[in-house]
């Protein structure tokens, strides 16, 4: 969390801003920001396309807010079942805390779906009811994630939704609210990114798996095992990489300067060493943010690499 020297001495208040800030998670809001300047970049740098601002910051908005819901509603779903408990490895959690009530925490989930309504309403009529339909399964997918009679989250299917949602969706739905299409070329370089944001979670499933487990949270490093879960987050880190090599060779309107985005390899050696080699703990928390930094580092580079 992003908070300076003086804030940081000073104590969290039982309902108070930075409880609040504490929830929305900032660290991870680059897995709503990463995509969107990949579908920027694509609806810029495809030569037949026109990048349209306003719709583009309206979609960079809308992501956000709906992240920041997300992350509310996750924080308080978990803390009704259970899976943020005293021994907990990761960061600190509102509700389990104590830092926000239920009723606190709801509140903002609604209020925070209500601002995204607003950047969501200007897409639809500029880019029409398409844009509905993907609000409302966002929306849907965030709060059923760990939340509602039947959390996927809880059923190994959370990478599958980090990966449709902040990956191909987020991208491809950038791509669209600015030139009115999607084609195979946005849906394949949404891929790097949908991979690199999976990745995050898969750190935060192995570090957890054995609270997890015990709480009855079926995450898929659960189903898989620890062993298999940490070879999936490398090859999942080396997927990335190899879609933007490949790319240029099927699709003439993209150039080499995708390979630009191997600048960012070395970003993955720290996190993969500790992933593979560490024993789940406050290493892995290193690994997480190591990770969102290298999520964020691939899509800037990608974005680079399609405009030029």
């Amino acid at each position: 969390m992003s908070i300076d020297s003086k804030q940081s001495r000073e104590p969290l208040r039982q309902g108070g801003a930075r409880a609040y800030l504490l929830a929305a998670r900032p660290q991870t809001l680059t897995a709503a920001l990463s995509p969107v300047i990949v579908g920027w970049a694509a609806a810029f740098g495809l030569g037949e396309y026109e990048f349209n601002l306003l719709p583009a910051l309206a979609a960079l908005l809308g992501a956000l807010l709906l992240q920041i819901a997300a992350n509310f509603a996750n924080d308080l779903s978990d803390y009704r079942r259970g899976a943020d408990g005293p021994e907990r490895l990761g960061p600190i959690r509102a509700a389990a805390s104590g830092l926000l009530t239920e009723k606190q925490l709801f509140r903002a989930v609604i209020f925070t779906f209500i601002l995204a309504v607003i950047p969501g309403v200007y897409l639809i009529v500029t880019a029409g009811w398409i844009v509905l339909v993907i609000g409302l399964a966002g929306i849907i997918a965030g709060v059923t994630y760990v939340g509602g009679p039947w959390p996927y989250g809880y059923r190994g299917l959370g990478e599958v939704f980090v990966f449709t949602f902040f990956g191909v969706i987020a991208v491809s739905g950038t791509f669209f609210v600015q030139t009115g299409s999607v084609n195979s070329e946005i849906i394949l370089l949404s891929m790097p990114v949908g991979m690199t944001v999976t990745a995050i979670l898969v750190v935060n499933n192995v570090r957890d798996l054995a609270l997890d487990r015990a709480v009855g949270k079926r995450t898929l490093a659960v189903i898989l095992g620890s062993k298999a879960s940490r070879y999936l987050y490398l090859i999942m880190l080396l997927i990335a990489y190899l879609i933007p090599t490949i790319l240029p060779i099927f699709f003439a309107d993209l150039s080499w300067w995708l390979l630009v985005v191997w600048l960012s390899f070395p970003l993955i050696l720290s996190p993969v060493r500790t992933v593979l080699r560490d024993d789940p703990g406050p290493t892995f928390n290193a690994a997480l943010r190591a990770t969102a930094r290298l999520h964020l580092g691939l899509g800037l580079l990608l974005s680079f690499g399609i405009c030029m």
